[in-house]
């Protein structure tokens, strides 16, 4: 019985071409494959809190000190079977986090946040200034702190003149190659766009809106070697590899588990599901 495969399918009528539907196209990112980067661990980095109440003690007596208080943190994106993958880092087995965090009271915007960025990512006892080596991009969302609570919205509320914290999310373009370590008590995760879309209840609405805010971009995904091999529109719409691997969450160092490329298929929450601020 003779076989018909998937590309004489494909290839049989030929595509109905629209007009042009380029104009005011949006900004081109080019990721790189997972396969490009190096994962490790260094020393643990404890939580600064044992508990929300005293994460929210901490947030109170900052802001009569200093006022509103400033937090940073990155959406670092590559691909993996040619879908974009966010790094976020799993603390204590029980929620999802993008890399950074507050910035000190005197500490100027960008500078203070690659500083955090290497305190959670870049290899211990590096010999010479990582903070050249972020490329720090769009911002792309704010979140808003009206009260000592753990609740964060992506508005300002009309009667809240006084915010207690401004979240900003920053792009965070990734080079060819880099390495990357994560504390011994944290886990480095690669996690797929669709494992986010539409999963608040899971995710949390900070993390399961990242879909959303990438949408505003046009992706390149490279090889290897460095050449584009797709471009959105056309992706593979089942989002498998060459061997049909389906993508999905790896982790990539820390938790015990190394620097290798498990699966994770725990069920995790984000900080403002466990009531963290």
């Amino acid at each position: 019985m003779s076989t018909i495969t998937t590309t004489a399918l494909q290839t049989s009528y030929p595509p109905i071409l629209p007009k042009s539907f380029s104009a005011n196209q949006p900004k081109t990112i080019r990721l790189y494959p997972l396969s490009n980067y190096t994962f490790g661990t260094k020393d643990t980095q404890p939580e600064e809190d044992p508990s929300v109440i005293a994460r929210l003690k901490r947030l109170e007596e900052h802001y009569e000190q200093h006022g509103m208080r400033r937090t940073c943190e990155g959406i670092l994106v590559c691909h993996e079977h040619n879908h974009p993958h966010v790094l976020m880092l799993q603390i204590a087995n029980a929620f999802f986090k993008l890399p950074g965090d507050y910035l000190p009271a005197s500490a100027e915007e960008i500078s203070g946040f690659k500083s955090r960025l290497n305190e959670r990512l870049a290899p211990q006892n590096t010999s010479t200034d990582p903070n050249s080596d972020w490329e720090i991009g769009d911002t792309l969302a704010q979140w808003w702190r009206p009260n000592f609570e753990t609740f964060m919205y992506p508005f300002l509320p009309g009667h809240v003149t006084r915010p207690k914290e401004c979240k900003k999310l920053y792009l965070i373009q990734l080079p060819r190659k880099k390495v990357l370590s994560v504390p011994k008590n944290m886990k480095l995760l690669a996690v797929p766009l669709f494992e986010l879309y539409d999963n608040t209840a899971r995710y949390g609405p900070q993390l399961s809106a990242i879909p959303h805010l990438l949408s505003r971009y046009r992706f390149e995904f490279v090889d290897e070697e460095g050449n584009v091999v797709a471009v959105t529109p056309g992706e593979d719409p089942d989002v498998k590899g060459e061997n049909g691997e389906e993508a999905k969450i790896k982790v990539l160092a820390g938790g015990g588990g190394g620097g290798g490329g498990g699966d994770a298929n725990m069920d995790v929450n984000t900080e403002e599901q466990n009531g963290a601020p």
